[in-house]
């Protein structure tokens, strides 16, 4: 398939953040575009979420209730009306060969585009991650993993037959033999047993392991968007906190809701971020503009 090459405005909105005459710019285009207009080794962090190979669409509805001319079941078997305030969605129906290839594909411009100490976080859930563990040790090398980071969260449904799957697996790989961790940028987790550690250490708190307790996004959170698949904020604060440094490019090829453009603007890191739906383009730049108005 031929990717067609980023648009004057897109690519002039990425020129200047390589030459850092702007701090970020979230692009509409196809990843592959936005890949092939980067240098080698420009980036020093990525982040790459991609659609989990579902086979459906992903969509999610936001309501508000007591308004509109829709009705539905509500407490105690009443009705209630109710309003669909956005309606948002995007094609995750590639058969799963053809899904790993286009991955494959991005996998390897991402190991192009990182400098020599930089990493790749690529994460995925039970349908590939076993697929992209060996994708990614063919293409940066086995030696190179660093870790398989389980991101658990507790909500949503109960599955009646089977353990709820209740994680994601964020895959870490370095580009070569030296990569960054700020150890000491990283935010504390409570002790599970404070009474053994002595009150300093409880109150400091320990550098969490490579299981990751976390909420996802509540429905009912400011931080939510009404996009299929936000991530918390909080989790690529984290990840970049840990594994780049102020000033350096973040690189998101599957940009969605912008989450990665705010933690990153956040943590004073530059940033790039690609999406071929106008919907989270939209969405991403607005939110960036108002994160950003808000801090400064």
């Amino acid at each position: 398939m031929t990717t067609r090459a980023l648009d004057p405005v897109a690519r002039a909105a990425v020129e200047a953040v390589l030459a850092r005459r702007t701090s970020g710019a979230v692009v509409e285009a196809d990843n592959l575009a936005l890949l092939a207009a980067l240098p080698d080794g420009s980036v020093e962090l990525a982040y790459a979420d991609p659609p989990f190979a579902t086979g459906t669409s992903r969509r999610l509805q936001t309501i508000r209730l007591g308004a509109g001319e829709r009705e539905r079941r509500g407490f105690r078997g009443g009705r209630e009306r109710y309003e669909v305030t956005s309606d948002l969605a995007y094609e995750d129906g590639l058969p799963l060969a053809d899904h790993l290839a286009a991955l494959r594909e991005r996998v390897r411009e991402i190991h192009r585009v990182l400098a020599p100490d930089g990493s790749l976080y690529l994460h995925v859930d039970w349908r590939t991650v076993h697929h992209a563990r060996l994708m990614l040790d063919e293409v940066f090398g086995p030696e190179r993993f660093l870790n398989e980071i389980v991101w658990a969260y507790d909500y949503g449904g109960r599955s009646p037959d089977r353990w709820p799957r209740k994680h994601d697996t964020i895959l870490w790989y370095a580009k070569g033999d030296a990569w960054t961790f700020e150890r000491d940028a990283i935010d504390r987790v409570p002790y599970m047993a404070p009474g053994l550690v002595g009150p300093d250490k409880a109150s400091r708190g320990k550098v969490p392991t490579d299981v990751w307790w976390m909420t996802i996004v509540p429905p009912g959170s400011k931080e939510r968007t009404g996009y299929p698949t936000q991530k918390p904020v909080r989790l690529l604060e984290r990840i970049i906190a840990a594994s780049s440094r102020p000033g350096e490019l973040v690189l998101d090829p599957y940009g969605g809701s912008g989450t990665t453009g705010v933690a990153a603007a956040r943590l004073g890191r530059r940033w790039l971020l690609a999406d071929r739906n106008p919907e989270a383009v939209g969405i991403a730049r607005r939110r960036l503009a108002a994160d950003v108005a808000a801090t400064t």
